[in-house]
């Protein structure tokens, strides 16, 4: 006992001041980030007091990208649609600031990682207002998917990045063995994406975290929707950066449209996408002419299903905030729901109650539950996938209301609406809608209701809610999509370590976790010797050239006592090995000696 008693006292020693290190604060600066142009105080100029009306129908390009407010329809402010010469010089001033960066600190990352995590916590309602303010979405959904997101990635680049970007050591096998096996990771150089509309601050610092802390730098264009705000949290970015002394133009924010993101596709290194998949087909055409790794994340149709055994209010609740975020702008929004038929009716009247009772408006001129459409017209495009519905049989059961609105401003706004009798012959159940509507289908079995969520050319994510857990892991094992939530909606992307993406038109490749952090890198894999330089590699001399007239016999007697089943026939082999071996030195030492 006397032994053990002092490493007793070294390890509690040990926790104890683990413990009171982690009490101790990080030295994080603060950064100073200029606001007053884009904080709604009077203090703008005269150009952002007029109300823009964008023409209807497809334009041809600008040279301009112009900005306003969805709900409201006030202009917000232009930025150039950049040329192809002008993105290349982008890139280019990226790839020099990046060759610096290349061989920056984990120390030094980390400490780029705190700085931002501090602004973004001393200043959330200032990015929710921002983001609110260019896409329509509500305060509470700007923090739900902007802040809280965003901070949980940071936290885990700090708690595990390093580790997963440090050389990773693998068993070299049975004829490597006097070799050491590991994979190295690179950074690539330039990292492209091409982000959309429905979370423009999350949008951009999601690739633009995972880029540079593992070695890159990064150039992104924000979307025509949402370049206002993008080029706002630009700023933060920048300050942040230059308090930890990284180089300039080591990220980039471009604005434009589709000439613009074809040419930034043709200068990187990688490209990310999220995005539609006509769209998307079209970045892989393009990087197909450089053969550059692409990442898609093309949306989803996602499925929640409702097993009879639930507990039925709170997954109402969860069903409402899956369908109604931000107006339809989740990143795996349910989109088709179906509930079992012994609870079907109570589930469509829970929701209905819900659903009258919330309310839609301008999202920062009072209390509204959902906020404004993004895009210009997409409310039509709702409407049309409702009223093929409806011209199919199906029927509305209930439907939000309407706020404070201006006369000019209906069409940016859709109510929530819910739908039943709907089937998968409707536009409704097939195609994206990215929109509050909730087409609600009964089913009867555990076999038919995954037999009709695999029914899509969709397959990002899932939502199964079961009394059973072990039921509701059951039925999403066999959904054919990339990430899976059980008893719950989304939280498979609140949990930064897993990745993220789809299959089939939903895309390839992933995003966030030790898998999206690592597809930013150059994977190298690396052989050396373990115990240079005492034992190095020599080519046996019955297969040197030239080789001699039993090296088939040899290399056959070698093959066997590696890997043969039998630890009789993998000695009888090895005896053969080594008795070549011998009558090949016998032979060699015979020779010099005639010399």
């Amino acid at each position: 006992m006397a032994f053990w008693w002092p490493l007793i006292v070294l390890g509690v020693a040990y926790l104890v001041c683990r413990f009171l290190l982690m009490l101790i604060p990080p030295n994080v600066p603060s950064i100073e980030v200029d606001a007053s142009d884009v904080m709604e105080d009077g203090s703008q100029n005269k150009e952002n007091s007029y109300i823009y009306i964008p023409r209807k129908g497809k334009m041809a390009q600008a040279d301009m990208v112009r900005c306003y407010e969805p709900a409201t329809m006030k202009y917000l402010g232009s930025f150039p649609a950049l040329t192809p010469d002008e993105v290349r010089e982008h890139v280019a001033q990226a790839r020099e600031a990046q060759k610096i960066w290349k061989s920056s600190s984990f120390r030094q990352r980390r400490q780029f990682l705190r700085i931002l995590l501090k602004y973004i916590i001393e200043h959330q309602e200032l990015i929710c207002e921002i983001s609110s303010r260019d896409t329509g979405k509500t305060m509470v959904d700007a923090s739900l998917g902007e802040i809280m997101t965003t901070c949980e990635k940071i936290t885990w680049l700090l708690a595990e990045g390093e580790k997963w970007l440090k050389p990773e050591y693998r068993s070299s096998g049975r004829s490597m063995l006097h070799k050491r096996a590991k994979v190295e990771f690179h950074p690539l150089g330039v990292i492209g994406a091409i982000v959309s509309w429905n979370y423009p601050f999350h949008n951009v610092f999601n690739p633009m975290l995972a880029a540079v802390f593992s070695g890159n730098a990064v150039v992104i264009k924000v979307s025509e929707h949402a370049s206002w705000s993008g080029c706002f949290y630009f700023r933060i970015i920048q300050a942040a950066l230059a308090a930890v002394g990284a180089p300039e133009n080591l990220v980039h924010i471009i604005t434009g449209f589709a000439e613009t993101g074809q040419a930034l596709v043709s200068s990187v290194d990688k490209i990310i996408f999220v995005g539609s998949p006509g769209v998307g087909k079209m970045i892989m055409q393009k990087a197909s002419e450089t053969l550059i790794p692409v990442t898609l994340e093309l949306g989803g149709k996602d499925a929640f299903i409702v097993c009879e055994d639930v507990d039925l209010p709170s997954v109402v609740q969860i069903a409402m905030r899956g369908a109604l975020q931000s107006s339809g702008q989740n990143c795996a929004g349910a989109e088709r729901f179906y509930v079992h038929k012994d609870i079907y009716q109570s589930f469509v009247t829970h929701i209905v109650r819900l659903v009258k009772s919330v309310s839609v408006g301008p999202p920062l001129a009072g209390r509204y539950d959902m906020g404004a459409i993004c895009m210009q017209e997409h409310s039509e495009k709702l409407q049309n996938l409702v009223n093929d519905a409806l011209d199919k049989g199906a029927e509305i059961v209930g439907r939000g209301r309407f706020g404070h609105l201006g006369e000019d401003a209906v069409d940016q706004f859709f109510l929530p609406t819910v739908i039943v009798n709907v089937n998968h012959t409707m536009k409704l159940m097939q195609e994206e809608a990215f929109g509050p509507i909730i087409p609600i289908m009964e089913f009867s079995s555990d076999e038919e209701v995954i037999k009709l969520a695999n029914d899509s050319n969709y397959g990002l994510g899932c939502a199964v809610f079961s009394g059973s857990q072990k039921r509701a892991i059951a039925i999403a094992s066999q959904l054919h999509c990339g990430v899976a939530a059980i008893n719950d909606f989304a939280s498979t992307y609140m949990c930064q370590s897993l990745p993220f993406g789809g299959v089939k038109h939903s895309g390839f490749g992933r995003f966030a976790g030790v898998e999206g952090l690592r597809a930013c890198c150059l994977v190298k894999s690396v052989v050396e010797d373990r115990w240079w330089p005492f034992i190095k590699t020599v080519i046996p001399k019955p297969i040197q050239y030239p080789v001699s007239e039993n090296a088939f016999e040899f290399q056959e007697s070698l093959v066997e006592a590696l890997y043969g089943l039998y630890i009789r026939d993998r000695l009888r082999s090895l005896v053969n090995v080594m008795k070549i071996i011998s009558a090949h030195n016998s032979k060699s030492e015979n020779m010099k000696k005639r010399q």
